[in-house]
């Protein structure tokens, strides 16, 4: 319950071995001593650390071995330390029953300790033969084009520069971070051991062994974040534990290059309050600095009831996310606390509900309330991929210049690139609903469209319809472009905008039913609206697609007008002009020359047949006149009318020859 799952146990002798689940953001506890510092905190002991005392010759390490980093980045810091005349042969029994109880092959007294010190710390150690490096120098680099080494698995490998190695001042000795070189194993005729511990960047480490394709223990806990700060600890360590099996005196110091990529110390502040407030228990002040001291953290008093922690070395790839001011989240001080007050001890109670500290942000807002608008209008919200297969790309809309924006790793080709219009994603859904028998189809979708590379996204909506509506007992009729004409007319009125549809020829549109939105006194479309060019559909769809950056400026979702007490007088006008005259012409002339207590008016028929000239059309306008203050005469209504019904006349009305 303090986050290291116990897997199983079974006995071995006297010993009992514990099988630890441990999970790839605690590289700390893939060893003994991280293990030991939680069960020392959870059980309230004392960690006792191995102590290291070495009798040290006159020689210095400096005088036998020097190191070079060459990619101070891939590695930051390197640890020689130098044993003379050691024995190499068998491990003594407790050194080989120790590693055969966690399942590693004793091979011989210098390799085994440097495992075991590696399971011991979680620091990998490497042993060469000091005999073997010429030039009495370590070199820290990346490989040369070509270059080759044969590894202790007798695989000759070849390299390259993503591949980080250890050579001498003649050629690569053993790849960093991941496995050591055959030609410079410790071997029965060893008599000198140079000892490696360094710290090497997880991610060059992770990518030369992804590219070698090798996995080894060393590589496993490089690639998660060893301690940076441990390689001092653990090349001492195991120089002691030569001289125990394998004789010989170590060399006096320790060759330690540190570079500036070193990582740096983590800071962060913990306030006593809160941690109670977060877990929802009281914990004494005195069992928060236990834990924490216990783990590894220091901590320095601050304010009336805080800390300043500074996070232990072994735990900075675990908490080495920062926020802004450069400090550890507080949460992650928070879960040390917590896992050992022990998460079982917490009681369970909902969590506070507060409103927020502010409301949400206009665009929030306009687009729920463009939402609830066009569900208004019978529309259901439909959610999309922002992403399809190239070969659907272009097929819609007005932002399909230069090519798409391809995905680097997409999840397959049916999902390659960055759509450029809702509409794809609306006539797939469209059309699954229609294979499945929906009589009608209505649906909406809002998001961004992504126009081509070097081009910023648009966030637009979409609309969809097609079909039948109404039910057996209730008058059916299909669903049009009139359709859809009037609930784009509705959206912008809403916002506050009129729009103009100027016919032309529109992507995935059938030729002549196509138009361009614009809003009025512009010239840039905003939009389309059309007939949907479709082989399969069962039946004809209609769509249209528009930015709703336009849709902005002049918001009024939230206004309303409480209707006029007093009845409305209905005028109807039907006006014979020429088939080329459109309706968005003439609504146009009608909003600019509005009479005083003309509230509504629209498009009521359409005819041409009989009666009607050739080339010609009637329609029918609706007009309702309401005033606030009172109810208006027939004769004030027409006063009021007739000076609109002779501007159409003159501007539209039907001229023979």
């Amino acid at each position: 319950m303090v986050g290291l799952a116990v897997e199983g146990r079974r006995a071995r002798g006297e010993d009992v071995i514990l099988d630890v689940d441990v999970t790839t953001n605690r590289p700390d506890c893939m060893n003994h001593l991280g293990l030991a510092r939680e069960v020392a905190v959870r059980f309230r002991r004392e960690l006792r650390l191995p102590e290291i005392e070495i009798a040290e010759s006159d020689e210095s390490a400096s005088d036998a071995i020097a190191v070079e980093l060459a990619d101070s980045a891939g590695c930051p810091r390197y640890v020689a330390r130098v044993v003379r005349g050691v024995e190499v042969g068998p491990s003594p029994d407790w050194l080989r029953e120790r590693l055969e109880a966690i399942g590693q092959r004793p091979i011989n007294n210098i390799v085994d300790v440097t495992n075991f010190v590696m399971w011991e710390t979680g620091q990998p150690v490497h042993g060469f033969d000091l005999a073997k490096i010429r030039g009495g120098k370590i070199i820290v680099r990346r490989a040369a084009v070509g270059e080759t080494l044969i590894t202790l698995d007798g695989e000759e490998r070849e390299l390259d520069p993503r591949v980080l190695v250890i050579a001498d001042t003649q050629r690569a000795v053993a790849l960093g971070g991941v496995m050591g070189g055959l030609d410079s194993e410790v071997t029965e005729a060893t008599s000198d051991v140079l000892i490696e511990c360094a710290h090497f960047d997880p991610a060059v480490v992770r990518q030369g062994a992804a590219q070698l394709a090798i996995h080894t223990d060393a590589n496993h806990r490089f690639e998660r974040g060893a301690d940076p700060e441990s390689p001092a600890f653990a090349a001492g360590r195991v120089a002691q534990l030569i001289t125990e099996v394998a004789g010989g005196t170590v060399l006096a110091g320790a060759v330690d290059v540190r570079s500036e990529s070193m990582p740096q110390p983590l800071f962060g502040h913990l306030d006593h309050q809160r941690v109670q407030a977060f877990g929802g228990v009281e914990i004494a002040p005195a069992e928060v600095e236990r834990i924490l001291r216990g783990l590894g953290f220091a901590l320095e008093a601050e304010g009336e009831s805080g800390w300043r922690v500074e996070v232990p070395s072994w735990r900075y790839h675990d908490m080495k996310t920062t926020r802004a001011d450069g400090t550890v989240y507080e949460a992650d001080l928070f879960e040390e606390v917590l896992r050992h007050v022990g998460y079982a001890n917490i009681p369970s109670a909902l969590p506070p509900v507060r409103a927020p500290d502010e409301g949400s942000s206009a665009a929030h807002d306009r687009r729920q309330r463009r939402r609830q608008h066009l569900v208004a209008c019978g529309l259901v919200e439909a959610i999309n991929y922002a992403f399809h297969a190239e070969s659907e790309d272009g097929r819609f809309g007005l932002w399909c210049e230069g090519s798409p924006i391809r995905l680097a790793n997409p999840l397959s080709e049916l999902y390659s690139v960055l759509r450029r219009s809702l509409m794809n994603g609306l006539v797939a859904s469209a059309e699954f609903n229609q294979n499945r028998g929906a009589e009608a189809v209505q649906l909406f979708e809002a998001g961004h469209v992504f126009p081509g590379t070097g081009q910023a996204e648009v966030e637009t909506v979409a609309l969809i319809l097609g079909g039948v509506r109404g039910t057996p007992w209730q008058r059916r009729s299909p669903l049009d472009l009139f359709d859809l004409k009037g609930c784009v007319d509705s959206l912008a009125a809403a916002s506050g905008i009129g729009l103009e549809y100027l016919p032309a020829a529109v992507l995935g549109v059938l030729p002549g039913t196509g138009a361009t939105l614009h809003v009025k006194d512009e010239d840039r479309a905003i939009g389309w609206l059309g007939h949907l060019a479709l082989e399969d559909s069962i039946y004809s769809l209609y769509g249209a697609e528009l930015e709703v950056e336009a849709l902005v400026p002049g918001d009024r979702f939230s206004t309303v007008r409480a209707p006029s007490r007093h009845p409305g007088v209905a005028v109807d006008l039907t006006l014979t002009h020429s088939r080329g005259v459109t309706w968005s012409e003439m609504a146009n002339l009608i909003a600019e020359s509005m009479p005083a207590d003309l509230v509504d008016f629209g498009l009521k028929d359409r005819y041409e047949g009989a009666g009607v000239p050739a080339g010609a059309v009637n329609t029918t306008i609706y007009f309702i006149y309401n005033a606030e203050s009172r109810s208006l005469t027939q004769d004030e209504v027409n006063q009021r009318q007739q000076p609109l019904t002779d501007s159409l006349e003159r501007r539209f009305g039907w001229q023979e020859g």
